[in-house]
């Protein structure tokens, strides 16, 4: 394969989309599985796929679509979580159903033959091109720096939020930021293992780094490495076994957690059984 990928861009472009997806769902994706907003991070996805219709339907790009999208879903469900109206879970499966509504819409109301959605929908890393690794590495950069530059301020909020508002931190920006960065990092995504597929390469490298690593940049750090051996090991399959390179990575992501997780749970059981347990004895 590397002397394939010398030879070839698409496959250069594609090692290269592997990288940046892996940096920004690194890092994002332990935020996500620490405050438990995988479900929220499906909503914002899957609400993606409209602006992909619409995109196709009004002749632009529709990565970028899917980024408008992305962005409107996450600030809505936000707003609407921040000021208690709804119940969290009811708009984010409203819009999770409403987005990809839309999106069959847009589609079916274009003259002609419907483009193929295949790519959006599952992922596509060999025919990700030039322009897409420009907007991918805009949006990896931009994510990186938010997170580096409040780091401090994450890890507190992360830890505990009412104690970090006590302190004077602004938990609210901070989640609204929280909610834009999955956007951001979900439109990354999209090219490499499509709007369905999203969740699993989100949250595998993230909960397996969680079980071998306990502080906050220890996991990003393990996350970030997993996630780079799930997106090369997976394009190397998908291409030489030609299969789909989306469904490949995450197959292999969730496989690889499934199994860290059973080796991790029976290494606890044998612990257990290894450490003695003192005889109780009542007092006279």
């Amino acid at each position: 394969m590397i002397s394939a990928m010398i030879q070839y861009e698409f496959l250069r472009n594609a090692m290269i989309a592997g990288i940046l997806a892996s940096v920004v769902c690194g890092i994002i994706g332990v935020v996500i599985v620490e405050k438990k907003l995988i479900m929220m991070s499906g909503g914002i996805a899957h609400t993606s796929y409209g602006g992909v219709g619409l995109g196709y339907l009004m002749g632009f790009e529709p990565i970028l679509g899917a980024l408008l999208f992305s962005l409107c879903a996450a600030l809505g469900i936000g707003f609407i979580k921040r000021k208690g109206g709804a119940r969290s879970d009811t708009v984010i499966s409203l819009l999770w159903s409403l987005g990809m509504a839309l999106g069959i819409l847009f589609i079916g109301l274009m003259p002609g033959y419907p483009p193929d959605m295949t790519s959006y929908l599952f992922g596509s890393i060999l025919s990700v091109t030039k322009e897409d690794i420009y907007l991918m590495s805009g949006l990896t950069l931009l994510v990186v720096f938010i997170i580096l530059t409040l780091f401090n301020y994450w890890k507190a909020y992360l830890f505990d939020e009412e104690f970090a508002a006590i302190l004077g931190i602004r938990t609210a920006f901070l989640e609204y930021l929280l909610l834009i960065l999955i956007a951001l990092t979900v439109v990354v995504l999209i090219r490499v293992v499509g709007i369905i597929l999203v969740l699993a390469l989100l949250t595998a490298p993230a909960a397996v780094a969680g079980i071998l690593a306990s502080s906050l940049k220890s996991r990003m750090v393990y996350s970030i490495v997993f996630g780079n051996i799930f997106c090369i090991s997976g394009l190397w399959v998908s291409y030489e076994m030609n299969i789909a390179s989306g469904a490949s990575i995450v197959i292999l992501s969730v496989v690889c957690y499934l199994l860290s997780y059973a080796v991790h749970s029976l290494h606890r059981q044998l612990k257990r059984k290894k450490t003695p347990t003192m005889p109780f004895t009542a007092e006279r």
